[in-house]
């Protein structure tokens, strides 16, 4: 997965219309979430699509395999991920992740319908590291 500079960078020069063109191909890009891990135990609530998060890895390197059923979604999803990905869980837990997305001005980009599970996909994500963080102090 490309680094979250990296795809800001890129971001930042498109027009809308390749914006979402850009989030689309960063849900493709995903690693494949197996079907088994699409659970309602992974599933985030207060998304207006179907998106799943599962952590992997450890409290050194955290890693998380995601998924959803929306094409823009998904993309928006690939963001969090990449923010957050191969990172020590304690720095995930403590990370502002909103704050790394805030180059992408989401809110103003993609309609309120499409955003408004991001704080909830941010808050599974940080709330995964922080229980993984705890489990091995």
């Amino acid at each position: 997965m490309r680094s979250l500079d990296d795809i800001a960078e890129e971001y930042a020069f498109l027009d809308p219309d390749d914006r979402y063109r850009l989030l689309i191909e960063l849900g493709r890009s995903l690693e494949p979430m197996p079907p088994a891990l699409r659970t309602d135990a992974t599933l985030v609530r207060g998304c207006s699509a179907q998106v799943w998060v599962y952590p992997t890895g450890d409290e050194g390197r955290l890693h998380f395999l995601a998924d959803s059923n929306a094409a823009i979604t998904k993309g928006i999803v690939a963001l969090v991920v990449a923010a957050v990905q191969d990172r020590p869980a304690a720095d995930v837990a403590g990370m502002d992740i909103a704050a790394a997305l805030a180059p992408f001005d989401l809110a103003n980009q993609l309609s309120s319908n499409r955003t408004q599970g991001l704080p909830n996909m941010i808050a599974l994500v940080r709330d995964h590291a922080a229980r993984i963080a705890a489990v091995t102090r």
